[in-house]
Parts: structure tokens; sequence; C-alpha cells
């Protein structure tokens, strides 16, 4: 048992001055009015008035640690990237694996599964962006990997199974009808992006179950006058989640407020779309093919195109407190209760509550992580 006190405790609603955690196994035990007497047995941890957050969790990371997910997955190279994100707070990820050939898309199935089995620190499953993307919105994403749907998508689409979390970002004018209906009914959830849909083919994408937007603003129809496109369906959708890249490159900050302003609250997410630089000295890196440079805080193409962010959640989060506007607390939650609200996590995860997992960050007064706690493991950031 482990008690957790002389630190500021945001719950997952406010920040309270008041309480101690205490800690049991992988689970939170109890909030205690502070200053009480130890827990018998219990091993006294101080914070030093630093702020405890619910742990943070990114959809979105394709790489860290020097390495890509694609280029090579495995078990150890998920541990690898989830160890560098843990640094900077984040205590749950999907692995991410951006367009390509089904024998890639299956290994990196095979490899999350086998990391899922082994109970892997912080993995929560797999996020499969693409290869069902529109090439006029492609990004970095290699034009050869885009394709349609083939015969045995679903089967390819769903290989996680019940083991973890399988999100799927795809083009929705990409897909048959029924398509993301089919994938919803088996458990995935399904997020539109890379895509030039109009505003009808999301509003049925929405029927059928689609989930959210990846990226929001970014590869994407914008919203126009006449037309909506994926930006402005996304912004008037009331019952969809959209997740935002806040580094001050991808997105402008207005723009960033407007999403925040028009969605409902709990509906706009920070994800990192992170990429090997994170954890990583080096500022020049191949991607699929390309060059990647690090300049000037963007990881560009040499044509200059966005390729991922160097990005990190506990960055994302001050970004969203202090380049936004936003209220603290509101910056904590879209990194950690909303993400968990929107994979239906949250039943265990993105409140510092009773019964709760306890997957924790402390974050000093820049909210740079300190340390972390991972099923109740504490590690230094």
């Amino acid at each position: 048992m482990k008690l957790l006190t002389n630190g500021r405790v945001f719950d997952g609603e406010q920040v309270r001055e008041d309480v101690d955690v205490v800690l049991e196994g992988e689970t939170i035990r109890e909030l205690r009015p502070a200053g009480q007497a130890l827990p018998t047995g219990a091993e006294r941890h101080d914070l030093g008035g630093m702020l405890l957050a619910p742990g943070f969790i990114d959809l979105q990371v394709n790489g860290g640690g020097g390495l890509l997910f694609n280029d090579a997955p495995s078990v150890e190279r998920i541990r690898v990237i989830a160890e560098s994100h843990r640094r900077h707070g984040t205590t749950g990820l999907l692995i991410t694996l951006i367009s390509a050939r089904r024998e890639a898309m299956q290994a990196a199935t095979s490899a999350t599964r086998q990391a899922l089995e082994q109970k892997l620190p912080g993995l929560l499953g797999l996020h499969l962006e693409g290869p069902y993307l529109n090439p006029m919105r492609k990004g970095i994403h290699p034009a050869e990997t885009l394709r349609d749907p083939e015969p045995d998508a679903l089967e390819l689409l769903t290989g996680l199974g019940g083991a973890g979390i399988t999100l799927v970002t795809l083009a929705p004018e990409r897909v048959p009808a029924g398509f993301i209906r089919a994938l919803a009914e088996r458990g995935v959830h399904v997020a539109a992006g890379h895509t030039a849909a109009d505003h009808a083919t999301l509003q049925r994408a929405i029927a059928e179950g689609l989930h959210g937007f990846t990226h929001l603003y970014n590869a994407m129809s914008p919203l126009g006058s006449r037309e909506p496109g994926a930006v402005g369906t996304a912004l008037a959708d009331p019952t969809t989640w959209c997740s935002v890249i806040v580094d001050g490159h991808h997105v402008h900050p207005a723009s960033l407020r407007i999403a925040v302003a028009a969605k409902p609250r709990g509906r706009v997410l920070l994800v990192t779309d992170a990429m090997p630089s994170v954890g990583s000295a080096q500022d020049r890196f191949p991607l699929l093919g390309e060059s990647i440079e690090r300049r000037n805080g963007r990881l560009v193409n040499p044509d200059g195109t966005l390729a991922g962010a160097d990005l990190t959640m506990d960055r994302a989060v001050a970004n969203a407190h202090r380049l936004l506007g936003l209220p603290l607390e509101e910056a904590l939650r879209m990194g950690s209760r909303y993400p968990a609200e929107c994979l239906g996590l949250d039943r265990r995860h993105g409140w510092i509550r009773p019964g709760y997992r306890a997957d924790l960050v402390l974050l000093d007064a820049t909210l740079r992580a300190r340390r972390t706690w991972i099923g109740g493991q504490s590690q230094p950031a």
C-alpha cells in the first residue's frame, strides 16, 4: 500500500488541496483527508507540492525513442515507444500504424496482441490510420499503400479481437455502404480522417456508427459556406469526438478555440501524432521512404509537408492551457478523462477515484511530467 501525500490532486473534475491518495496494488483505494495518520503498512510518498493528475491517454502514437512502429512492428519496439512517452506522462496509448501493406498490418496486429497479452505497461491497443484513405488528403501517407477495402478487409481490421482497443481511421468516401456499421458492430472505434468527404457522405457515416474525427482540421475537407466538409460536419455534430494536435504548428490557436467552443464538453481531446523524434536527440529520420527533418519544432519532408508531430502529452496539455487559454482543469481533462470516455474506458481510467486504476502523472509548475504510475508502479520521468 502507498500513500501519496503533500500534493495537489486533480481528480478528473477539480483540483483538490485537501486530500491524500492511497494506492493498493494496481488500484486507487481511497482519497482521504490530508494529514491523517498513515494507513497500517503503507509507504509514504511525498509529492513535494506538485500536481497529481490522472495519467494521459494518447490515441495516436506513431513512434518514439528513435523508433517508428511501421518500420518493424514488434513487442520490443512497442515497449521502447511506450517507455519514451511514459516519461512525458502518457500512461495509456494506442500504438499507431500509418497506411501500410497487408503484411505490415498483420504484423502490427500480431505484435500488439502479444504485447497486450504480456501486459506491456501503458499499451491499450492499436490505431490503424489507413490504408483506406483519400489520396487527395494523404498528407505524409505513402500513395502506393492507399487503396479500396479488400474482400477480407473486415477480418484484417478486426484481428486484435477483444485483446484491446482497435481504432481505425478511414475516409468514409472510400469504403462501401455498411462497412463502418460492420466495424462498429465488431467493437471497433471508427474515425474519419485523411478524407475529402462531403457533408452528406459524413452524415451517412455517422448514422452507421462513426465515432470521431482524427486530427481535426488536418488532411480533411474544410468548412465552406455551401459545403460544410469534414471540418464543418465534425464541429456541428454533437455525438462524435475530435482529436486535435496542439503543437502550435498543425492548427491555428483560434481554430482550436472554435472547436472547443463548438463541440459539447468532452468531445475534443488531445493527441500527439508523435514520431520517432520524441524521446530522441535525432533531428532527422527516415519515414516510409522519405527523409524527415525536425525544423523549428516542426517535422517536415523535403516538400515542407508536416509529418506527424514532435510533441508529448505533457506539452500538449501545457499548450492547451497556455496557448489556447483554456482552464488548467479542462486541458487536463482533454489529455486524460475525455480520451478515456471516448474509448469507453472511463469506468477504470481518467479519474482519481476509489476503484479506478492507479495510472497517474505528477506534474511540476511548468506542467512537465516528473513521475508516473502505471498500475500503481512508479517511475520517475
